[in-house]
């Protein structure tokens, strides 16, 4: 047995989502959002470096070697998956192991929205789940799937860097591909796609403009493509999509854009105040035509404004969902603040002073 599984099988007895092994440092976890120790003797580097190597792939070895970091998966049978990042610090070799539970949690289960039930049911169109890192995006986007593999009889593709959740054909053909493993690249991976009779295309990532302009396409040509973005909120969103290309071909991508996207799901993850665990806050975006309008007419400042008029259509902002956490009690007034787009509305609450003076200017 690869000796990481140690400190695998001590992470799921705690019940925590990640732990961090650090050349020079304690073995840690985090548990419930907060970075706990185990309790151990820091890693020696040379220890480390052997003890990492064990469950790496050879390709991911010379990878990590060349680049200086390295993403894959890893399964231990019985117990679980996890997604792994090896890099190098300057202390030595580091790894960052995050939990990826073996059943994919449902929709109600994640308290999210009923209309994402009605997005994973669409026949075509971009749908894009963003936040930052350990926002949940990529949970969010299993229980879409895993929504469409009950309820569609259609053939899904994932491309992801490395796979995380493992989706059992039911109602669908799902078929996963992992970057470096079964395929070069997301781009490799979308343009095969097309050819491959799919009427789902989940992309892990849109990292790079052509992928982003392969994403466009699939979602133009009549299929539903579902994708990421480390983008913060909806209307930020849509600009990050459009200024990745270039000046003279803005106008084109605006006009494409709004033709394809259908909705923008922006969501943040606390720590649960009332008792352990994670909850998540979520803004919706819905391509109505007035959105489409704003698009195309490069007038994305205006969207906050219209999803707080398109209540009635489905759509939610961000704040007044931290709001509804906040009153029920679910997290506290400082997390609140720290995630909020408009600080000064959540600056004087909790306690009644005036918190984060510099959040509030």
């Amino acid at each position: 047995m690869p000796r990481i599984e140690t400190f695998l099988r001590k992470l799921m007895e705690e019940g925590g989502s990640d732990l961090h092994l650090s050349s020079g440092a304690q073995p840690i976890i985090r548990l419930h959002g907060k970075l706990e120790p185990l309790g151990r003797e820091p890693m020696v580097p040379a220890e480390l470096d052997e003890l990492l190597r064990e469950i790496a792939r050879e390709d991911k070895i010379r990878e990590f070697e060349a680049c200086g970091d390295v993403d894959f998966g890893y399964e231990i049978k019985g117990l679980g998956r996890f997604r792994v990042n090896y890099f190098r610090q300057m202390r030595g070799m580091s790894a960052a192991f995050r939990v990826v539970p073996e059943r994919v949690p449902s929709m109600d289960e994640l308290r999210l929205p009923a209309i994402l039930k009605d997005l994973a049911m669409l026949p075509k169109g971009l749908v894009l789940v963003t936040g930052p890192t350990g926002s949940g995006k990529s949970t969010t986007l299993a229980a879409m799937i895993d929504h469409a593999n009950q309820h569609r009889r259609e053939h899904i593709i994932t491309i992801e860097d490395p796979v995380e959740f493992v989706h059992q054909s039911k109602g669908c053909l799902v078929q996963q591909r992992e970057v470096g493993r079964d395929t070069k690249s997301f781009q490799a991976a979308l343009r095969g796609a097309l050819r491959e009779d799919p009427d789902i295309i989940l992309v892990g990532e849109m990292r790079d403009r052509e992928t982003i302009a392969l994403a466009l396409e699939a979602a133009e040509t009549g299929h539903l493509v579902l994708s990421t973005l480390h983008t913060v909120s909806a209307a930020k969103t849509v600009d990050r999509i459009i200024e990745v290309f270039p000046g003279d071909t803005q106008g084109q991508i605006r006009s494409s854009l709004s033709e394809s996207l259908r909705a923008v799901v922006s969501q943040v993850l606390f720590t649960r105040a009332d008792r352990p665990g994670r909850v998540a806050a979520l803004e919706l975006l819905l391509a109505v035509p007035a959105v489409r309008n704003l698009i195309r007419e490069n007038k994305t400042y205006q969207l906050p404004s219209l999803i707080q008029m398109g209540k009635a259509q489905g759509m939610q902002h961000l704040d007044e969902q931290i709001q509804k956490l906040l009153d029920s009690g679910m997290i506290t007034p400082e997390d609140a603040l720290a995630q909020a787009v408009d600080k000064k509305r959540f600056a004087r609450q909790g306690d009644g002073r005036l918190m984060g003076s510099m959040f509030s200017e």
